[in-house]
This record gives structure tokens, C-alpha cells and sequence, in this order.
């Protein structure tokens, strides 16, 4: 009986000690995280919690152009205009405060609609999720949306933003 105890506990003690020098199959394949470190730290891709999403933000298409412009106000803090064209009467537009939050940019329109977006930044462009609140129709006119709109980078100077003009010729981040 003792003699069948301690070959037992043999047995189980081997076990164990080959199952924890044997490598974990997590630690085999790399995380997405670590990827993305290495990428960062090589420069292969940009940091983006470390650039300005300020600057100017277009897209030239059949039906015309998107553009988005952030600017610094004279406090410091961010501000944006955007306008998405449909068509010769469709599209939407709209003007507010953003909120840079590592690859996310909140975009807090101001008027009665209290819309809010909460878009994707990578630092080359902004792109508007495919669902945004039933309050940010309103910036709309006719059938159009800011449903999964993308904005990519032009321009990374304020003076590109403040410059940015809606196709009706207004100012779309300097007057806010």
C-alpha cells in the first residue's frame, strides 16, 4: 500500500512538473496588443493618443464632397464643423465641441438636438460609426446621414481648418 502511495505521488509530481515547464498556448501566439506596441515603437504605425486630431478632414465623391475641420478655440479646447453632401438638396451638417479620447474623437454637436458621435480616429482619418442617436437626424436634410461617413486627413495645421468652407461658402470650425 505505501509503496503504491509513493508511486503514485511520483507519477503526479512528474505530471505536474511537465505540465508547467511545458509553454502555455497563450504565450505562443503574440497578443494584438504587444503587435501594436512593437508596430508604435518602430514608427510602422502612428500613436494616436499622442496626435492632435486637429486639422482638415475631406472626401471628394460623385455626389460631391465631405469635409470635417477641428480647430482649437481661443481656450484651448477643440471644436469642429462637418458637412456631408447627398446630392444637389441632401446632406448634413453641423458644428460643435470634440473631445479627443485615444482612437476616439467625441463630437458634441450644439443646438436643440443634443446629437452626440462617437467616431474612430487613427490619426489619418475620422470615420463615423454606422449607427449614430436618432437626435442627430436633425443635421440632416432630405434622406441624408452621417451614418458611417469617413473623413480622411488633408491637413494637420489649425490655419487648414479655420479656413474650411461649407459648399455654401460659411465657415464651418472658425465661427464657432
Amino acid at each position: 500500500m505505501k509503496r503504491a502511495s509513493l508511486l503514485l505521488f511520483l507519477l503526479l509530481t512528474a505530471c505536474q512538473r511537465d505540465a508547467s515547464s511545458a509553454p502555455a498556448e497563450s504565450s505562443l501566439a503574440p497578443s494584438s496588443s504587444g503587435l501594436e506596441r512593437a508596430a508604435i515603437e518602430t514608427g510602422v504605425i502612428a500613436d494616436v493618443h499622442k496626435l492632435s486630431p486637429v486639422g482638415l478632414y475631406q472626401r471628394r465623391h460623385e455626389a460631391g464632397r465631405d469635409i470635417l475641420c477641428v480647430a482649437p478655440d481661443r481656450s484651448g479646447h477643440l471644436r469642429f464643423g462637418l458637412e456631408a453632401v447627398f446630392g444637389e438638396k441632401e446632406g448634413c451638417r453641423g458644428q460643435g465641441m470634440a473631445r479627443n479620447a485615444g482612437d476616439k474623437l467625441i463630437l458634441s454637436f450644439q443646438g436643440n438636438g443634443k446629437c452626440i458621435i462617437v467616431a474612430q480616429y487613427d490619426g489619418d482619418q475620422i470615420m463615423l460609426p454606422g449607427v449614430v442617436d436618432v437626435n442627430c437626424a436633425a443635421l440632416c436634410e432630405g434622406k441624408g446621414s452621417v451614418e458611417g461617413v469617413s473623413f480622411p486627413r488633408i491637413a494637420s495645421m489649425a490655419r487648414a481648418a479655420l479656413d474650411a468652407r461649407d459648399r455654401a461658402g460659411a465657415a464651418l470650425c472658425s465661427g464657432n
